[in-house]
């Protein structure tokens, strides 16, 4: 019996996710959108390519949630868009009532899913759906370490002229401005970064990864990232789907690790079939654990705007 994914929402990142997932061809995908016929038109597109691309996955647009029954993962990427000069924060209580409605729907009908937040501000929106859903932590994550994870490594790999696969760094802490790239452990093919670029061009390039989503916002001049997100969102399917145990930077509820407590805070974590198998507890400089606790406070802030 093949898989099923439900992705909830069919704007830019949820349509691309989908496509995404149907090419890779190991689960049948559910697409769901309040706006009607929306998310009908664009699974019919998605699914007359697979003769042209060769996946025989179905994908079903949809209005009604009950066709998302028995998912095994659901991805909420429902939301009010991030627009120019709109920092994460000012989308909260925009998105904090999207995301619990949309939990609700979720637990209903797929009680026994695991759930992927992408909807921003990510952790505080993680923070919800794990309070809606009664869910344990393991099987609700929120995506945003892989995201920024991966626009630090290109932003490396395009200064070293190396190839991105020979980039491997962590980005930690909060989906926002207080995010925490560790510099220290960034390597290009085994040899640390300090070794390949000045300290004030590292500084420089972990400055643009924390304004990554913003750079795109503002090229734009409407709408937001859709094609490193999906992405990103793909490679933690992956890992649980086929229960590869990847180790990857998420959004997950911390109880204790790296002294926080309560929280969705962006950590490295081994995704597998249960979702968070391991929470992975890398050991920090003075510097880092003061930066990873100040983006834990920023985080904490919305949680408590959001009455949590």
């Amino acid at each position: 019996m093949r898989s099923k994914i439900s992705v909830i929402g069919a704007g830019f990142v949820g349509s691309t996710l989908v496509q995404r997932l149907a090419e890779r061809d190991y689960a049948d995908v559910v697409m769901f959108d309040i706006v009607p016929n929306m998310p009908q038109g664009k699974a019919l597109d998605i699914l007359e390519a697979g003769p042209v691309i060769g996946y025989d996955s179905l994908v079903t647009g949809t209005n009604d949630y009950a066709d998302t029954a028995n998912s095994d993962i659901v991805v909420i990427t429902s939301g009010f868009p991030r627009k120019p000069g709109m920092t994460r924060d000012d989308l909260l209580k925009k998105n904090q009532e999207i995301v619990s409605q949309v939990t609700e729907q979720v637990v209903k009908n797929s009680p026994n899913c695991i759930i992927i937040v992408v909807t921003n501000p990510l952790d505080a929106m993680a923070q919800i759906a794990l309070h809606t859903s009664g869910f344990p932590r393991e099987r609700v994550i929120g995506m945003a370490g892989v995201l920024d994870t991966a626009r630090f490594r290109t932003f490396i790999a395009q200064e070293v002229g190396a190839s991105v696969r020979d980039v491997q760094a962590y980005v930690l802490g909060g989906h926002g401005d207080t995010m925490v790239p560790l510099a220290r452990m960034c390597t290009v093919a085994g040899v640390p970064i300090s070794q390949l670029i000045s300290a004030q061009r590292i500084e420089e390039i972990v400055q643009r990864t924390r304004d990554g989503g913003a750079e795109i916002v503002k090229l734009l001049g409407t709408g937001s990232a859709y094609f490193a997100p999906s992405a990103s969102v793909l490679q933690m399917v992956d890992s649980i789907l086929l229960d590869k145990k990847m180790i990857m930077p998420c959004a997950v509820y911390l109880q204790g690790e790296y002294g926080i407590n309560n929280l969705y805070v962006g950590v490295p974590a081994q995704l597998g079939a249960r979702g968070v198998e391991k929470v992975i507890e890398v050991t920090l400089s003075a510097e880092e654990q003061a930066l990873l606790n100040k983006s834990a406070s920023a985080v904490q802030e919305l949680v408590k705007v959001m009455g949590l």
